[in-house]
């Protein structure tokens, strides 16, 4: 049995040989990982693994790349990211969503036109370097402060539910900040709408509508509900008679007309859509094409009541006028304000509210810091107008200023504070291409003019909507998600929208 003890042993050694060598193959790895960041290890006790609690990204040192840090990944964040060149700088993204909204067609996933996959981009797909390049990362987390003077962002990370573990906070250094936090909903301090209405500007927003619409479908078919109880339940109010309300309307209309009517053939005659509007729907559009909507939009079945919600209660708003609307669903959609983050930072302000800007979208009076989308607005020193809070404007900023920065660090002005003087060349300006609407029916508004009282072309029928539908498919960001679209479109024509509540 010698033998039999000699290869025992051999074994085992072995074994221990590989362990080591495994071990040496590690560390390495992770200390170079955990190099950009500030740790403070626990003391390791006897058979407990070493526990590393990270502080933060450090700063970066003068043979590193330069450190650009994006807060928010809406239009304007996602596309600066885009065109940011990796090789230049390392991109770090902060944002409580790890993917952008195609927020043109978020309107269409409410319905089941689209499936909620095909308006959502992950950032990783957006900009790749943040998966591969080791210096770049994307982080679940919010914003909570911004240190302009030691060049650092104070964030928070995203968490849900009750058994999660507790929001872990942490710091960023920066070479160059970017503020692209976009907005929020205005409410303009009505009672009861955060807690009532829904919202549509994110996925979970529109999941939320189409749970809440089919919902309400299924139980107004129960036996047993009363007659006014289910005109309630089946009546869906719009608040807002921008895009984005007129597009939803027009949406649930072709939904309730073409799918509804033919499967919850009980209750098809109680369901009805209600557009609620304080002035004219889409304003910024040509008045012909005003008209033109508001004739479709009520051919279509929807109503239009022109006054202001005064209270939003549980079941019922309440307008200026005293007269009460039930309702069973609740949107609103009535424009949109800067977020709490935005009017605490002690940063210039523009009018509305929003962080003032000058002609290359830097933030005055601040080194290193920009911003751009809805959260930024020219400072009245720049004798300038705020643009409107659109995903265009937004856009053409994020692609200006990632042209900006990448001159910037090729140049060799990239880091912190850096002393060297660079010409930052043209200022930033805004082109207006034009505005467009979908009204349900296969029929949509081609708005082409650069302002509200220029003159250009403007359409509507079914031409618009082809062009509406190619000029969007075109504007999606990977190729993945335009075919997911277009099969989408294809489908709903073919078998009509898919009704099931998941």
């Amino acid at each position: 049995m010698a033998w039999l003890r000699n290869l025992s042993t051999m074994m085992k050694a072995s074994s221990s040989s590989s362990v080591t060598q495994r071990a040496k193959n590690t560390y390495p790895f992770s200390f170079t990982f955990l190099s950009h960041l500030s740790i403070n290890p626990v003391k390791e006790k006897p058979c407990v693994k070493p526990v590393v609690e990270c502080s933060g990204l450090e700063p970066t040192r003068a043979h590193e790349k330069p450190r650009v840090v994006v807060l928010g990944s809406g239009w304007a964040g996602c596309r600066l990211m885009k065109g940011l060149d990796p090789s230049v700088y390392d991109i770090v993204c902060v944002s409580p969503r790890n993917h952008m909204v195609f927020t043109p067609l978020l309107a269409s996933t409410c319905v089941g036109t689209l499936e909620f996959r095909s308006v959502a981009e992950p950032i990783g797909r957006i900009q790749p370097a943040i998966s591969r390049e080791p210096g770049s990362y994307f982080f679940l987390a919010n914003c909570t402060h911004i240190d302009a003077h030691t060049h650092t962002v104070h964030c928070e990370t995203v968490t849900e539910g009750v058994e999660t573990i507790a929001p872990w906070k942490f710091t960023i250094s920066y070479d160059k900040l970017v503020i692209a936090l976009g907005s929020q909903p205005s409410t303009f301090g009505i009672q009861g709408v955060k807690e009532h209405a829904i919202f549509l500007r994110e996925v979970h927003h529109a999941q939320e509508i189409r749970r809440k619409l089919l919902l309400n479908l299924m139980l107004s078919d129960v036996p047993g509900i009363s007659e006014e109880e289910k005109q309630r339940l089946l009546h869906c109010v719009v608040v807002g008679g921008g895009p984005t309300g007129v597009e939803f309307s027009g949406e649930l209309s072709d939904f309730i007309m073409r799918d509804v009517r033919q499967r919850y053939v009980h209750v098809k005659d109680y369901i009805r859509v209600t557009l609620i509007e304080a002035n004219e729907i889409l304003s910024s559009f040509d008045d012909r094409l005003r008209r033109y909507a508001t004739k479709q939009l009520t051919k279509s079945g929807v109503r239009l009541v022109r006054g202001k919600v005064k209270d939003v209660k549980a079941h019922k708003i309440v307008l200026s006028d005293g007269s009460e609307v039930p309702y069973g669903l609740l949107v609103w959609s009535t424009g949109v304000g800067p977020l709490p983050i935005i009017q605490s930072l002690d940063l210039p302000k523009a009018p509305g509210g929003r962080i003032g800007v000058d002609e290359w979208l830097r933030v005055p009076s601040v080194q290193d810091v920009f911003s751009i989308g809805d959260c930024s607005g020219f400072v009245e020193s720049t004798g300038r107008q705020t643009l409107p809070a659109l995903a265009q404007v937004a856009e053409r900023q994020g692609k200006y200023l990632a042209a900006l920065l990448n001159k910037i660090g090729k140049e060799g002005a990239g880091h912190a504070n850096s002393p060297k003087e660079i010409e930052f060349g043209d200022p930033f300006v805004y082109k207006h291409l034009g505005s467009m609407a979908t009204i349900g029916r296969y029929k949509a508004l081609v708005d082409l003019r650069q302002g509200k009282e220029a003159k250009g072309l403007a359409l509507a029928g079914f031409l618009s909507f082809f062009i509406w539908r190619s000029a969007y498919i075109t504007r999606v960001i990977s190729w993945r998600n335009r075919f997911y679209v277009f099969v989408n479109w294809i489908t709903t024509v073919v078998f009509g929208r898919d009704i099931s509540r998941l």
